[in-house]
């Protein structure tokens, strides 16, 4: 009789400790019964049926005791992340700049290194997440993005409907191939119909840039424009990239002088900003062919890729204007941009 009395009152505080509102403890006796549970379930694997008929308690008591063992903390969640994974930076990263979803990837070395790195980690993004259905815009001079799509897989079926240049080539006739190769490139791995933009990205003045723009075969593709439903972007600095520089289209000394003394520290699409990531309006704007600021910012989806401590100011900036949504960059430039960050509003 004392026996029964005793376990029924056992179960009695069991519950009581359970209900709504009740601050009751566990006893001793719960808490060395919730651990023997936890370290059976959580150790040795076994199922809550098995748990049951070995200790004699009912299926439904072992998985409300399983419950407790969690909430009175015998039971904790670690999560252990593999070497090369930093979902921990890049959660950090979408928190402190509003982003939709942040890639960060270990890169170390030169220049070119974090380049090739940068580009493997934006085709995994771009094999994952393109299912079918989109209409990408892509800007023309981006090494970050050749990179990435000569290292994307072809998909077994098409998952772009349409891929469509959203900047000139830049000038040069060498480069222009590049961007030709680039918009080629992915439509051939995505099975995209592929749009490409037979103009300059930027002309000598303002009156040829209006006249070209005029014509049909330009005109039709700008017409596309707002059907984007996602955008692949580089983001530039200032201060050209070596490879720019060596191609020979990098702005004019007098344009990155008066962009430098607008405040300009770099672009995306030839349309630059400041260090708040404001647009900056220059003469430059006018010669240019290519998707506006506004028309860029209602894109759904605004991928960047881009990294390195050469253009952390113009990373940092696109971010606080609100230029792109999506941002794959590498560990250090993205543990310079937390750092870097603005206060979180609470």
């Amino acid at each position: 009789m004392n026996i029964r009395r005793e376990g029924r009152q056992a179960v009695i505080d069991e519950r009581s400790a359970m209900m709504p509102g009740r601050r009751v403890g566990p006893s001793e006796e719960q808490m060395r019964l919730m651990a023997k549970i936890a370290r059976m379930y959580h150790e040795r694997g076994m199922r809550q049926s098995q748990i049951a008929n070995e200790l004699h308690v009912s299926q439904p008591r072992v998985s409300r005791l399983l419950k407790r063992a969690g909430e009175v903390g015998i039971v904790r969640t670690t999560i252990a992340l593999p070497t090369g994974v930093h979902t921990d930076v890049e959660d950090a990263l979408e928190e402190r700049y509003g982003l939709g979803e942040a890639v960060v990837v270990d890169a170390a070395g030169s220049e070119d290194d974090v380049t090739r790195a940068l580009g493997a980690a934006a085709a995994v993004y771009l094999e994952t997440t393109l299912t079918g259905g989109d209409t990408v815009g892509i800007s023309s001079w981006s090494a970050t993005l050749l990179a990435a799509v000569e290292s994307m897989r072809p998909a077994r079926a098409r998952v772009v409907d349409t891929v469509l240049q959203v900047v000139g080539g830049i000038g040069d006739p060498g480069v222009q191939m590049e961007a030709t190769r680039l918009i080629g490139l992915f439509a051939a791995g995505t099975g995209a119909s592929p749009v490409f933009m037979p103009a300059p990205g930027m002309l000598s003045t303002a009156a040829a840039r209006d006249s070209l723009v005029a014509d049909p075969t330009i005109a039709s593709v700008i017409r596309m424009w707002p059907d984007l439903t996602m955008a692949l972007v580089g983001i530039g600095s200032l201060d050209p990239s070596p490879l720019l520089r060596q191609s020979g289209n990098a702005l004019a000394e007098r344009d990155q002088a008066d962009l430098r003394e607008a405040g300009a520290v770099g672009d995306i699409c030839l349309r630059f900003f400041d260090a708040d990531g404001v647009p900056v309006r220059s003469e430059v704007d006018d010669r240019v062919i290519g998707i506006g600021v506004e028309e860029l910012r209602k894109v759904p989806r605004r991928v960047a890729v881009a990294g390195g401590a050469r253009k952390h100011s113009a990373i940092r900036a696109a971010l606080l204007g609100g230029w792109i949504n999506v941002l794959i960059t590498d560990l250090d430039e993205a543990q310079r941009l937390i750092s870097d960050a603005p206060p979180v509003a609470r």
